[in-house]
């Protein structure tokens, strides 16, 4: 028989100031083992470099103990700052991120992957943290 478990997966959208962070979808379910593509944008300007972009991805609450899916720091992913509980099952796609785009492709979904995700955007005009 097998046992088949529904994660839930929650984004919601945040405005700060001009600066903009949004989810293109809020709500994500799968069974566990599957893939998802979590996908957040953000306000880019054309001549913004990569290498003044911080992003960190977490499971929420926001807090010392909170496990990071993703860090790019100064554009350059950051793998050593993810929690083992993602290691090896989250996929960057770099490609969109000068469109103002953050992709992460999440495999071999866990129960316990279920939960409200935190997403912040730092850049030299402005921040936001979208969860």
């Amino acid at each position: 028989m097998i046992c088949r478990i529904l994660l839930l997966i929650t984004l919601t959208s945040c405005v700060c100031g001009t600066f903009v962070v949004n989810v293109t979808q809020s709500s994500y379910q799968a069974e566990e083992n599957q893939n998802i593509t979590l996908e957040w944008t953000f306000t880019i300007k054309k001549e913004t470099p990569l290498t003044s972009l911080y992003i960190l991805c977490e499971l929420f609450p926001n807090d010392p103990n909170a496990p990071t899916l993703f860090q790019l720091h100064e554009g350059v992913e950051v793998p050593e700052s993810q929690d083992e509980h993602f290691a090896g099952r989250v996929q960057f796609d770099k490609d969109v991120l000068r469109e103002g785009r953050i992709r992460l492709h999440v495999s071999r979904l866990r129960t316990d992957d279920s939960g409200l995700y935190l997403c912040e955007v730092n850049t030299n005009y402005g921040w936001n943290i979208c969860k």
